[in-house]
Order: C-alpha cells, then sequence, then structure tokens
C-alpha cells in the first residue's frame, strides 16, 4: 500500500500550474452551437461547418482539464485544418458548474453510460450537426485530451454505430473508474484490469454487434499525470474487439516518434499507438514541419510532431502528400492576463486532497 505521504506528493503534483488559469484564447472561427434536444449533461458546445457543400466530415473535439472550446482549438489548430480542407469540426464545452477546473466527468457513471448525462448530450450535439449542418453520418470522429480524451473512450465505447474513428491523447480506457480513489489510482497507472475484461467493458457498453471505429492511442512517455499504462490499456481494450493480435502489423518512426499500427482482416489499420519519448502530460504539436498548425500553451506542446494533422489524415480528411500546411492560427485574443492561482503555504493534507482532486478532476 502507498504511504499517505506519497499519496499527498503525487496529488499535489496535480495542483494547477501558472498560466493554466485565467482568460482562455478565444478561437475567431468557432461559433456557438445552440442545442435544441436534450440536454442531460449541460454541456454548451461550439463549432465550425465551411460554406457550401454537403455531406462533409466531422470532427469532434473534446478539450482537457482547465481548457475551453476556444482554447484547446486556438491550441491544436482543428478549425484552422478544418477550414482549408473542407471539414466541420463540434467541441462541446466543459462549466465550472458541473466540475470546477471544467473536466469532462469521464469517472461518474451518469456521465458516461449510453443515453445518460454528458455522453448523451455529446450525443445529442452530434445528432444535431448532422441534420442542420449537412454532415456525413458515416464520417463522424471523435478526439480528446486528457480527461477529454478519456471522454473520448467513453464515445467510442458508449456510441460506436455513430463514430467512424477515435484519437484518445493521454486518456484512458473506458470503463475502469467510478469512484474517486478509483480515478486517481488509475491516472497513476494503478489497478488497471485485464485485457479481457477491458474487451468485455466496451462490448457491453451498447450491444454493439456492426464494426468497431478505427482508435488511434497518443502519449508521452514522460507524462506524469496520467501513466503511459493507460495508453497500453486503451490498446488491450480494442485489440479484441477488432481481432488483432498483441504484436503489431507495422512499427516506424514519425516525426521522431514511434509509431505502432494494427491491421484488420481486410488490411484496414484499425489501431496505431503513437509515443512521443519525453514528453509531458497534453496535445502535441509542431510549429514548423509537417501538418505545422496551432499555438503552444499550457497542455499544448510543441514537440516536432502535429497530432490534428497526422489524426485528420488518418481519418481521410486532409491529403497526405500536402503535409507541409504551414498553418498560423489567429492571434490570441484574451481579456486579460492568465493570473496564477493561489498554492498553500502550509500542507493541510485534507485541503491538499480536495484541491488536487478538483483539479485533476476527480471531485466536484
Amino acid at each position: 500500500m502507498r504511504r499517505l505521504n506519497d499519496t499527498i506528493r503525487r496529488l499535489r503534483a496535480n495542483l494547477p500550474s501558472a498560466g493554466s488559469v485565467g482568460s482562455a484564447p478565444r478561437s475567431t472561427r468557432l461559433q456557438p452551437f445552440a442545442m435544441a434536444r436534450p440536454n442531460p449533461g449541460a454541456l454548451s458546445a461550439k463549432a465550425f461547418v465551411p460554406t457550401g457543400g454537403s455531406g462533409v466530415p466531422l470532427v469532434v473535439v473534446l478539450h482537457g482539464c482547465t481548457q475551453t472550446a476556444d482554447g484547446y482549438d486556438v491550441g491544436a489548430g482543428w478549425s484552422a485544418v478544418a477550414e482549408r480542407n473542407g471539414f466541420a469540426v463540434l467541441l462541446p464545452e466543459q462549466s465550472v458548474g458541473n466540475n470546477p477546473n471544467r473536466c469532462f466527468n469521464w469517472f461518474q457513471p451518469g456521465d458516461t453510460r449510453r443515453d445518460s448525462g454528458e455522453a448523451l448530450s455529446i450525443r445529442n450535439m452530434v445528432a444535431e450537426m448532422v441534420e442542420r449542418r449537412a454532415i456525413d453520418p458515416a464520417r463522424v470522429f471523435v478526439t480528446g485530451l486528457s480527461a477529454g480524451g478519456a471522454m473520448a473512450s467513453v464515445m467510442l465505447a458508449a456510441y460506436p454505430e455513430v463514430f467512424a474513428g477515435g484519437a484518445i491523447i493521454a486518456g484512458l480506457p473506458f470503463g475502469t473508474a467510478d469512484t474517486i480513489p478509483q480515478a486517481f489510482d488509475r491516472m497513476r497507472g494503478h489497478g488497471l484490469p485485464d485485457a479481457a475484461q477491458l474487451g468485455r467493458l466496451v462490448a457491453q457498453a451498447s450491444g454493439h454487434a456492426g464494426p468497431w471505429p478505427t482508435v488511434a492511442v497518443w502519449h508521452g512517455s514522460a507524462d506524469a499525470t496520467v501513466s503511459q499504462s493507460n495508453a497500453e490499456a486503451i490498446l488491450d481494450q480494442w485489440r479484441a474487439l477488432h481481432g488483432v493480435a498483441a504484436a503489431p502489423d507495422r512499427r516506424d518512426i514519425v516525426d521522431g516518434a514511434v509509431r505502432r499500427q494494427w491491421a484488420d482482416a481486410g488490411g484496414r489499420v484499425c489501431l496505431e499507438d503513437y509515443r512521443i519519448t519525453g514528453m509531458g502530460h497534453g496535445t502535441p504539436l509542431t510549429s514548423t514541419g509537417t501538418g505545422a498548425c496551432g499555438s503552444p500553451m499550457p497542455y499544448m506542446l510543441d514537440v516536432g510532431i502535429s497530432s490534428t494533422w497526422h489524426i485528420a489524415s488518418s481519418w481521410g480528411l486532409v491529403d497526405p502528400s500536402s503535409g507541409d500546411l504551414a498553418i498560423a492560427d489567429e492571434p490570441v485574443a484574451r481579456d486579460r492576463e492568465p493570473s496564477s492561482p493561489p498554492m498553500p503555504h502550509a500542507i493541510d493534507v485534507q485541503a491538499t486532497i480536495e484541491q488536487a482532486l478538483r483539479s485533476a478532476g476527480l471531485m466536484r
């Protein structure tokens, strides 16, 4: 059993860092998305839809803790890539009323079951986008960072018929936590189920009998917030469903990252894993070279590889031969400069635990 002082040290490591709070940058492309369908998770959203055309693809993008839809879009560059390549993006947004640190509640059973809570709100947003914005229902995808990545796991498991593919960045596998202590342990890599149980969690989430969505995993080898053992667990969770072996069919180096790929019986790449050596917790991006887009900021890390461009390319949304995009996003607009969060001057065990759990999105 881990000692209390070790637990406190790990909890304090999750306290917000300077620059992670305050007024978030705003994307000039995104517009508010008003829902008419039920919204049991009380989420809001913003969207970008290209002008003209019909039957365009849609990417659902889920931000991480302390972030906003606008801020994540500026950092990752999704709407910039979408505008250039003619697809739509939808960015659901968490509120401080649901979670004080704007984390999607990936560990709350009421928000992660099919037809319930935040998961149903996101599903209803997608349905409205398909109906009202000329979206191709066969080309809907989902991605997210950290708590947003864990929520992307939820959407792929709860609604596999809705999504053609998903990309989970520094996230966690579906269904592995439904209490605060479990959630914190899973983030540290403790108590993760074995591969067989992980697969059953997805298989039992929806009763789905059709083709499963493709899944990509992105994780930094130096991530101290979400252990990279979660990346392996996500792969384990989907291998049996896709009927692929433990060993990858291909291993190569892409923009300095180790990439592993698994192909199904038809030769389609159904699983892939990007492991970025030395990267901490965040979304990988690049300001130069292949698919350059976005803007470095807290949890948006310029490490020489654009996850946004590579993910969009793998889904057939951009031409892989046109990698040198050199997209510069709009200037960052702020109402005021970010302020640093107050830090305790002495260790109060209960207060420290509660503050860190809230920061990690593990306590309301």
